[in-house]
């Protein structure tokens, strides 16, 4: 499948640059004036069909400067450590004031760490802020090994501890399971890099309760049918020639079939944006789908560990979770405070299912965790958007503040 794609893409290329190009020609001539409407028209359809194609490059933050009080600071993307799989990305500012060191874990589900810069910036003008930038699997040579679940769990303590004591962590979606996990063995080992805070946001941490589609699809079948239908071989003329991946482009597949009137309702309004000239909607449109048609691939262990630890066998939620053999235990966690963050319309982590870390932290003093609903919040409006920004992140800033 995963040659067949690449070839169908390479073939459609040329055929999108030349779209691309002929449009913006063409868009010289358009006066403006009816008798040019049908060229205008031309031009729109042009647009779209050079652009609406799936990338596999991660697009860029675009973070230049950041208000911090009443001063514009520059904002410097640094890599503070990196592996084959993924770097630890800093967001430098040049500004002399200490200020909390907060890890943001993205998840690896298809897309790039870009997808949560809203949250990030958000976050920035108060907070020194690191992401993990995952890299595409489909560009990792063989020769770097596997990554699983264990290598997750080893990512973030790793980047954890290439902050330092005295950070908080605030995990997304699907990280939360290995974010606690890590937190779990940290606390253990008294490792002095244990994070002071811990916010977990609509992240499946018991899926067992009020299970969405999402979790009913990974019921459905065993976890071979998931590794004979959704794992294909990179081809091999990529940096990442021969490894087994879950590609992105199934999961965006997956995630538009979800809302396909949506889809293409928005690319018939961009049509009719583009032609009467809306350029500010059609900006918005342009930077959200270059956004969600960049995809990237999971590397097959993480896909296929995930799905039957956390979707089918719900092993930390039950106590049974491992990190190399040794065991998980939530309860181990005892001085790092806990927020957990839902949303009331999610229909991909459903409420309770994030909550349900805060009874596996049961060591854990209940004045130092607490669960937040976000009313009226779908999956992605409990980290991005005016919801988030107004009303989930001043509970994160006061349990940093807390911690």
């Amino acid at each position: 499948m995963y040659q067949l794609y690449q070839a169908q893409q390479d073939l459609m290329a040329p055929f999108r640059q030349f779209a691309r190009g002929t449009g913006a020609v063409l868009r010289q001539f358009d006066t403006g004036r009816p008798e040019t409407f049908a060229l205008r028209q031309l031009t729109a359809a042009l647009e779209l069909l050079g652009t609406a194609a799936v990338t596999h490059e991660r697009p860029p933050f675009g973070f230049t400067t950041v208000r911090v009080g009443n001063e514009e600071v520059a904002v410097t993307e640094e890599v503070a450590l990196a592996t084959p799989f993924g770097r630890l990305l800093h967001f430098r500012k040049a500004v002399e004031v200490p200020q909390p060191k907060v890890l943001v874990v993205a998840p690896i589900s298809g897309h790039f760490a870009t997808l949560l810069r809203g949250t990030v910036q958000v976050l920035l003008p108060e907070n020194d802020v690191y992401i993990t930038d995952w890299i595409n699997a489909r560009d990792v040579p063989l020769s770097a090994g596997r990554f699983g679940l264990d290598e997750f769990v080893d990512h973030v303590i790793a980047f954890q501890e290439a902050i330092g004591p005295g950070g908080h962590v605030l995990a997304v979606c699907q990280p939360a399971v290995p974010v606690l996990a890590a937190v779990a063995l940290m606390s253990e080992d008294r490792n002095p890099a244990t994070p002071h805070s811990m916010t977990l946001m609509a992240g499946p941490i018991d899926t067992r309760i009020l299970p969405t589609k999402v979790n009913a699809l990974a019921q459905e079948h065993p976890i071979d049918w998931f590794e004979k239908n959704l794992i294909h071989t990179v081809p091999w003329r990529l940096q990442g020639g021969g490894r087994k991946v879950y590609p992105g482009v199934l999961q965006l597949s997956a995630f538009m079939s979800m809302n396909m009137n949506r889809h293409v309702n928005a690319h018939l309004e961009q049509f009719r944006n583009l032609v009467g000239g809306d350029s500010e909607l059609a900006d918005a449109h342009r930077r959200f789908y270059d956004e969600y048609l960049a995809v990237m691939d999971l590397p097959a262990e993480f896909f296929l560990e995930t799905v039957k630890s956390v979707f089918q066998e719900h092993e930390l939620a039950v106590g049974r979770m491992t990190h190399r053999g040794r065991p998980v235990r939530p309860e181990a966690i005892r001085r790092t405070r806990l927020l957990t963050v839902e949303g009331e319309r999610d229909d991909i982590c459903a409420i309770g299912q994030t909550a349900a870390a805060l009874d596996l932290c049961s060591n854990l003093p209940h004045t130092m965790k607490r669960n937040h609903l976000q009313i009226g919040a779908g999956h992605y409006g409990v980290f991005s958007g005016r919801r988030w920004a107004n009303e989930v992140y001043p509970l994160v800033r006061e349990i940093i503040a807390e911690a």
